[in-house]
């Protein structure tokens, strides 16, 4: 159990029997006519619905402490997305729903954190750039500026906008939160 007053932001707390992911408490001081209180913005885990609750700071709230393992993404079918474990070679699946928008960015091979409550797969700490390959853009124009963008089409068929002196076969940086080009990633050549 833990106290309102100390919930931050990233611990799982299980209210009502449903799995919360804290993503904002908010601490209210009280007034004379008003006592004081913690705004939580909470995400169910499994079906990455929000919500918000309000409590006192002096109310206990339980706790969920989920365990985090490295695994590889291997493939999907029409409800869920599966990663083994390399080290049992044990599969997971976590539903659709679990994953969000961050689905576009998965490909096969690609090691990511699985949060695990037990032995039940519940959702995915994703990093927040991933290196994928150009697969098609136009020549860059001489003589634009670098700021000048163009589109390209990614691997995962996702089009963004990057600089011009891009091409194709290159590997790019891509913040997957915004979805944009970050950087260039430079290949040392031996």
């Amino acid at each position: 159990m833990i106290l309102a007053s100390e919930i931050k932001p990233g611990i799982a707390l299980t209210i009502d029997g449903r799995l919360y992911r804290v993503l904002e408490a908010v601490h209210h001081s009280g007034t004379g006519q008003m006592a004081g209180f913690v705004l939580l913005k909470l995400q169910d885990i499994r079906t990455q619905h929000f919500t918000e609750r309000r409590v006192k700071p002096t109310d206990k709230l339980e706790e969920t402490v989920l365990s985090k393992r490295q695994m590889e993404y291997i493939y999907r079918d029409e409800d869920s997305f599966y990663f083994m474990d390399p080290e049992t070679y044990e599969q997971y699946g976590i539903p659709k729903a679990a994953i969000g928008n961050i689905e576009r960015f998965l490909k096969e091979g690609l090691k990511v954190t699985v949060e695990m409550l037990g032995e039940e797969a519940l959702g995915l700490q994703f990093p927040k750039v991933v290196e994928l390959k150009v697969m098609l853009t136009a020549p860059g124009i001489r003589g634009e500026q670098e700021s000048t963008m163009k589109p390209a089409t990614l691997e995962n068929g996702m089009e963004i906008l990057v600089p011009q002196f891009v091409e194709v076969g290159e590997v790019v940086r891509v913040d997957t939160e915004k979805g944009k080009y970050v950087e260039r990633v430079t290949v040392k050549k031996v």
